[in-house]
């Protein structure tokens, strides 16, 4: 397995309108990051330069990408559209990292929540590890659709709760689900 770091960089929203053009014969999905109507994010081997991509027909470097956009029917959601991770990079935890780098830009645009549809127990077990969870709902492709709640513990704070657990939650102001691995900065 490799041991070089990646960096994750947020490529632009959808309203940027940024492309990415992953080879399709290392990337699933690649042909879904093209378009331009969703937003995109990347892991990327940091010292792969512009001057090293010029003439190739593949974004160079890349190592996982994600697509997302908002929600048509509720403006706090977004949903994760695909998540792919380059075949050689696949089971070293960079998809999961990639989707948690991408919550946290998420949570500073003050969306409250982020969705995917999943259709395999790989992906399911990846985004469970940062803290998404099954809704209990399929898509008509059956794939399973996990959310995250963006807010964290912040879903007690409306609660009427005792003396001793509104000081837990004091003292847990901004932190992130229990089960949540640190994303990268």
């Amino acid at each position: 397995m490799p041991t070089e770091t990646v960096e994750y960089v947020l490529c632009g929203w959808p309203e940027d309108d940024p492309t990415l053009r992953l080879d399709y014969r290392e990337f699933g999905y690649a042909g879904k990051f093209v378009m331009s109507s969703t937003g995109k994010a990347v892991a990327r081997e940091p010292d792969v330069t512009t001057e090293e991509t010029d003439g190739s027909e593949f974004d160079e470097g890349v190592v996982a990408a994600v697509a997302f956009n908002e929600d048509r029917t509720d403006p706090d959601t977004l949903w994760l559209r695909y998540i792919t991770v380059r075949n050689d990079r696949r089971g070293e935890g960079i998809g999961p990292r990639l989707a948690a780098f991408a919550t946290e830009r998420a949570a500073a645009r003050d969306y409250e929540r982020l969705r995917i549809a999943v259709n395999n127990p790989f992906a399911y077990e990846a985004l469970s590890k940062v803290g998404f969870g099954s809704t209990g709902r399929e898509t008509g492709l059956a794939e399973l659709v996990l959310d995250r709640p963006a807010a964290g513990l912040d879903v007690y704070r409306e609660r009427d709760l005792s003396n001793g657990e509104q000081r837990f939650l004091a003292s847990r102001s901004d932190a992130e689900p229990p089960a949540v691995v640190g994303s990268p900065t």
